[in-house]
């Protein structure tokens, strides 16, 4: 069978994909992440899912990947079937995952109740993957109990995960003063809960406090405390406490009103990106160059009779 499956066999593999198969689960991922004819109907078609999404993020060596394996080890030892899309950077030659967090998660490569995928951001700058919110919606069809998304450390822009997330967690190292203060306008917007990852180092406990000074006025605003924990992600300290967090917070009557500003963020992004469909930077660089050949080259000009 070829590997792209064509628009009249989808429904075939979705059956499988209900089931629990991976290998159908993999093949309609890559139905939608390629936009095979057919793949816009899949997606017409999907019930809806309450599946949670769980959303890592944070800068990177904060230790997400080695998080998320000990959250999975947690999980599956509970009989939970969980799936996980790592976002790495892309590769800048072919465009592919550059890190393969399938390669630092080899544990759980043959588990049956457990199924990883490496996804490349191909250029978005927000961290995630251009096909990640259609993505998710399939692998919530899927019988898993809990959906992570470990997104790429990318500073402010970060924000676009908590558009796709039911629950975000940022992970963040006692060694990152100068990063929260880089990142914080965005953190405190985008953060159910924040993690303190490596917290065996010294000043951890400094860090805490401090976080949770810099985050005070955002407490005021929201009228609750956004938990802080302590984790030791490579010894699996503080794991059961964050599991629990995320069960809690997910069931929390605030997280529910989320629903539909969750919904309309996906939605914006879709249509944005519908309507931007037969853009393509090499034409407009083309179309530039061109132009500045005219010698009277004037960008809002060329913006507005492109539009």
């Amino acid at each position: 069978m070829n590997r792209l499956i064509g628009s009249a066999m989808w429904q075939e593999q979705f059956e499988q994909l209900k089931k629990g198969d991976h290998k159908a689960l993999a093949r309609l991922l890559s139905f939608i992440e390629n936009e095979q004819p057919g793949y816009e109907e899949l997606l017409a078609s999907l019930p809806a899912a309450a599946t949670p999404v769980i959303g890592i993020t944070g800068p990177p060596g904060a230790g997400k990947s080695t998080l998320v394996d000990a959250l999975i080890s947690i999980w599956t030892r509970q009989g939970k079937k969980i799936a996980v899309l790592c976002v790495d950077p892309s590769s800048p030659f072919h465009q592919g995952a550059l890190l393969g967090d399938r390669i630092r998660m080899n544990t759980w490569y043959d588990h049956p109740d457990v199924y990883i995928r490496s996804l490349a951001t191909r250029g978005s700058m927000g961290g995630l993957h251009p096909k990640i919110i259609e993505m998710t919606d399939l692998l919530r069809q899927a019988g898993f109990d809990w959906i992570l998304i470990e997104t790429v450390g990318v500073g402010q822009t970060e924000v676009e995960i908590a558009g796709l997330a039911d629950v975000t967690a940022v992970v963040l190292v006692p060694e990152a003063g100068d990063e929260v203060q880089t990142m914080k306008a965005g953190l405190m917007e985008i953060a159910d809960l924040f993690v303190v990852n490596k917290a065996d180092r010294p000043d951890a406990a400094a860090f805490v406090k401090n976080l949770q000074a810099m985050l005070a006025p955002a407490f005021s605003r929201k009228q609750t405390t956004i938990p802080i924990l302590q984790t030791v992600a490579t010894r699996a300290e503080g794991v059961q406490e964050l599991a629990v967090a995320i069960e809690s917070l997910h069931q929390h009557p605030e997280q529910r009103e989320k629903k539909s500003w969750l919904l309309a963020e996906k939605a914006y992004q879709l249509i944005q990106r519908k309507r931007m469909h037969d853009i393509a930077r090499p034409a407009l660089q083309e179309q530039i160059r061109m132009a500045l050949m005219q010698n009277d080259f004037n960008l809002y000009r060329f913006v507005k009779e492109a539009t």
